[in-house]
């Protein structure tokens, strides 16, 4: 995902789904103000991440709690002369409150996606609703993530250390863990998976407690820098890596994979590979970064790569 333009206004929302008898039903909202029925959506507040916003603003617009699926397509349009951008996702409920209309909100409507073609009141939503029922709408993400920032190698070994794997995370690591917690908790609640080492563990751990998940660790996914030197240290995948990763990419499981800068972009282009795609492009993942992978029936649904610090997604 690219980041707005300079002047551009960054909005977020969800084509919000739920199973019924007969079919999928999806949640459209009414807005007094315009008179109109879109899909839940809203403007990002300074330095907010966008997946926090949609998540923020399914909740307020519907009173339902979404965890995210596959990303749809990116609306571009003018406000007022202001451009405007907004990034949706299919989204399914977690968990829901009884709705109160409000003043921005005062109706909701849970409609088949025919009917919903035609109650949307403008176009643009009309091809966004087309485009969520051409693909699958429930899908289960796998996120692999590098860790955060960690007590620089030299400093580390300076102070006497001779083992690389219990370098900890530095103070703005932890803080960046702490927002990776609020972040993953935009998709379903996942399994976590991490390389022994102990900054790659710290990074999922308030994750992992939020949502009352141990962590597992996964010495095949460990890259060990002892005998660098202080160095980069190189990382050759064993068989149980490679089973390990196959098997996690073709499951229905949702999976979060925390590791190095070493094996990520191998973890994700094995991951790739057990699912028909194509390696997604994108730049090298910096510390506390990560891809979101959905899968729906054994194939890749999409890919997106964000990262940590607030209101910057890449």
């Amino acid at each position: 995902m690219a980041d707005p333009a300079p002047g551009e206004i960054q909005a977020a929302g969800a084509v919000l789904w739920r199973a019924r008898t007969g079919g999928i039903e999806t949640v459209l909202v009414h807005r007094p103000r315009y008179d109109d029925w879109s899909f839940p959506k809203g403007k990002s507040m300074p330095g907010e991440h966008v997946l926090l916003t949609a998540v923020r603003e399914v909740e307020e617009e519907t009173s339902v709690r979404p965890a995210l699926g596959r990303r749809l397509a990116t609306q571009h349009y003018h406000v007022g002369g202001q451009p405007k951008r907004v990034e949706y996702w299919a989204a399914r409920p977690l968990s829901a409150e009884r709705f109160t209309p409000g003043d921005e909100v005062d109706a909701l409507a849970w409609l088949p996606v025919p009917a919903a073609r035609e109650r949307l009141s403008y176009p643009r939503d009309v091809g966004l609703l087309d485009g969520f029922a051409a693909g699958p709408a429930d899908s289960a993400p796998l996120i692999l993530l590098r860790h955060a920032g960690a007590v620089a190698k030299k400093a580390w070994r300076k102070a006497g250390h001779t083992d690389d794997g219990p370098r900890p995370l530095s103070d703005q690591g932890r803080v960046q863990a702490k927002m990776l917690a609020d972040l993953l908790g935009a998709f379903a609640p996942a399994r976590v998976v991490s390389s022994a080492a102990r900054r790659c563990v710290d990074t999922v751990v308030p994750y992992a407690e939020r949502i009352g998940v141990r962590v597992e660790s996964e010495p095949a996914f460990t890259v060990d820098d002892t005998a660098s030197g202080g160095g980069q240290a190189d990382w050759t995948p064993g068989q149980d890596a490679h089973r390990r990763i196959t098997e996690t990419a073709r499951s229905r499981r949702p999976v979060i994979i925390c590791a190095h800068r070493q094996n990520l972009p191998w973890l994700l282009a094995e991951a790739c590979a057990a699912v028909g795609a194509p390696v997604p492009d994108g730049p090298p993942l910096q510390r506390g970064a990560f891809w979101v992978l959905q899968r729906a029936g054994g194939r890749l649904a999409s890919a997106e790569q964000h990262q940590v610090e607030a209101g910057a997604a890449g």
